[in-house]
């Protein structure tokens, strides 16, 4: 309708599939032909807004790529250390590298531990870089963490997810959102399990 043209030199295409399951129609899938002449391939890793998704949903790419990166700005802060205040560190963290660990943090949930930890670890050496010699080798980061008002990887993830639905249920966020879900209604006549009305109802997942 918007008379836009795809790009196939420009456009990527990603076969999603489960990967329990060993051979399915998807494997055969190397390419979408748009014409003749004109053809996309179909790739192991997209990135769509600055989300790497790779082809079994895991983000597991998505995770290598933040901590890289973060990583890299870490180790270039480390050599201005000495030069930086308190306040100042802890306004290039925000800026630099915590806005990287709660971009899009919301696809994380339900993630494996093992990949919440690895953002988990980029977060301790925040701290570290934050209050530098005060923490010692061996000292646990938990109390430094309260200290700088930083909430972990977890609950940020948490706290992202439930501001998202309590704009959702207060008519803040975008129609496409509102959409997704809402509040149950009172029923006369409910089971016990059924009294709870923070429930969201859902809509059927497609066939």
């Amino acid at each position: 309708n918007n008379k836009l043209k795809i790009n196939p030199s420009k456009t990527e295409c990603l076969v999603v599939s489960s990967r329990n399951n060993f051979a399915t129609e998807s494997d055969d899938i190397t390419e979408v032909r748009l014409s003749q002449s004109q053809s996309i391939v179909c790739t192991d890793v997209v990135k769509s807004l600055g989300v790497h998704l790779d082809e079994h949903l895991t983000l597991s790419h998505q995770i290598d790529k933040v901590v890289q990166s973060c990583y890299i700005t870490l180790r270039n802060l480390w050599v201005i250390a000495s030069k930086l205040s308190f306040d100042l560190k802890k306004q290039l963290i925000h800026c630099l590298l915590l806005s990287k660990l709660d971009y899009c943090n919301g696809l994380y949930c339900h993630l494996p531990d093992f990949q919440i930890k690895r953002l988990q670890k980029v977060q301790n050496s925040c701290i570290r870089f934050l209050f530098g010699k005060q923490i010692k080798k061996f000292d646990k980061v938990t109390p430094f963490l309260k200290k700088a008002h930083f909430l972990p990887v977890k609950q940020r993830i948490d706290l992202k997810i439930a501001l998202m639905v309590y704009k959702i249920l207060n008519n803040v966020a975008p129609d496409y959102l509102r959409e997704c879900i809402s509040a149950k209604g009172q029923l006369s006549h409910s089971l016990r399990h059924e009294e709870d009305f923070f429930l969201l109802d859902h809509p059927p997942l497609p066939r």
